[in-house]
């Protein structure tokens, strides 16, 4: 790596990293994840993004202070929109925005589920399954709401 020469430099105050991280997760038990489910060309991208994150396989740079001589390596994120690490700042912001649209009503979580049995199924044909579940559950929100609520639910 080479070295850059800063301005310098202040200590660093430690940010409290967590006591556990999705990549030391994925280390331990990625193996019996993969012989357990089936584990797509998306998945395995995605693993391999969250396991290289801030690490020498990505490379990185060193910082030298002009003034003590001290060095700081810093090493490249993955960037991957599923990594905790990367996307901490974009995902607050995200959050945010999300805040300043909701209105001042209630609110509710719906969940529909779908029988484990079409888990084969649906796996082999996502687009046309999603597809029929949320048409489906679009149409019973929309009748509930009408019928029940005497109202039109917006989503």
């Amino acid at each position: 790596m080479p070295i850059r020469r800063t301005a310098p430099m202040t200590p660093i105050i430690a940010l409290k990293k967590p006591a556990v991280e999705i990549a030391h997760i994925l280390q331990k038990h990625i193996e019996d994840y993969k012989r357990q489910y089936r584990h797509g060309p998306e998945h395995q991208k995605i693993v391999s993004s969250l396991l290289s994150c801030r690490t020498a396989k990505l490379g990185g740079r060193v910082d030298r202070c002009d003034t003590c001589g001290s060095l700081r390596i810093a090493y490249h994120s993955c960037r991957n929109r599923h990594c905790p690490k990367c996307q901490h700042m974009p995902r607050e912001r995200w959050l945010a925005k999300r805040k300043e649209e909701i209105l001042p009503v209630n609110y509710f979580h719906v969940v529909f589920t779908l029988p484990h049995e079409l888990n084969a199924v649906i796996l082999n044909h996502k687009k046309l399954m999603l597809n029929c579940l949320f048409a489906a559950a679009a149409q019973t929100l929309l009748r509930f709401g009408k019928n029940e609520m005497s109202g039109t639910p917006g989503f």
